[in-house]
C-alpha cells in the first residue's frame, strides 16, 4: 500500500495497519515488541520526534582501487516525552552515514517509563525515573538514580543529551570503563532506561 501525499510505501503488514489508520499509537507496536522495519511509522506516530548527532568521524580503508574514506556516525532520535532511539550508520558520504544512522534509531526506538522514584521529592510527575538501573555496552558501565525535581541531570555531557531528548529531566547517573566511546556510552545508556520496562505492568 502507497500514500502518495509523503510517498510512504508499506512493505509490512505493519507498515499496511499505520497507513489504514488500524494503527494510531506507538504503544501498540512497543507493547507488543513488533519489529519496525519501516522508519517512516515512527515519523507518523511520533510525528513530533527529533534527532541529534552524537558523533561523526572517519575511518579509512585500502581497496584494490586505492584508500577510501567512510563516514561513521551515531544518532539518537526521541520525541522529549518517553521515547527514545539510538543508531549508527556508515557510508562514503557524510550525510548518508547519518540518513542511515537515524533509520536505525528509528527502527530502534522505545518507550522510557518516567516517574518520580526520589524519596527525597515523592511529586508524583513524570520528571525522573521509578527506580535505579544500570546498562553495560562492551567496556562501558553506567547506572542511574532517580533524583528530586531541580536537581537537573547530574550525569556526562554524552548521557545529558540522550536523556534529554527522550524526557528526562532530573536524575543523579554514574559512568565508568571505557566513557570516552560515545557510541557504547549511548548503548549502555539506551539498555538502562530500557530496563525500566521490566517493572512494567
Amino acid at each position: 500500500m502507497e500514500n502518495k501525499e509523503k510517498n510512504y510505501v508499506a512493505k509490512t503488514k505493519l507498515g499496511e495497519a499505520v497507513l489504514q489508520g488500524k494503527i494510531k499509537n506507538i504503544d501498540e507496536i512497543l507493547l507488543k515488541k513488533k519489529p519496525i522495519h519501516e522508519p517512516w511509522i515512527v515519523d507518523i506516530l511520533l510525528p513530533n520526534v527529533k534527532y541529534e548527532i552524537m558523533e561523526l568521524r572517519t575511518s579509512q580503508r585500502m581497496t584494490d582501487s586505492g584508500r577510501r574514506t567512510y563516514y561513521n556516525a551515531a544518532v539518537i532520535v526521541g520525541s522529549e516525552n518517553g521515547y527514545l532511539g539510538v543508531g549508527r550508520g556508515k557510508a562514503s558520504e557524510p550525510s548518508i552515514a547519518v540518513n542511515k544512522a537515524i533509520e536505525r534509531a528509528k527502527r530502534n526506538i522505545i518507550k522510557v517509563p518516567r516517574g518520580c522514584g526520589s524519596w527525597e521529592c515523592q511529586c508524583g510527575t513524570e520528571h525522573s525515573i521509578k527506580r535505579k538501573v544500570s546498562g553495560k555496552e562492551s567496556s562501558t558501565y553506567i547506572s542511574l538514580k532517580p533524583a528530586p525535581k531541580g536537581l537537573g541531570l547530574a550525569v556526562n555531557d554524552t548521557m545529558k543529551k540522550i536523556l534529554y531528548i527522550c524526557g528526562i529531566k532530573d536524575v543523579w547517573g554514574k559512568a565508568r570503563g571505557a566513557t570516552g566511546n560515545i557510541y557504547n556510552t549511548l548503548l549502555a545508556t539506551y539498555k538502562a532506561l530500557d530496563k525500566l520496562n521490566l517493572y512494567e505492568k
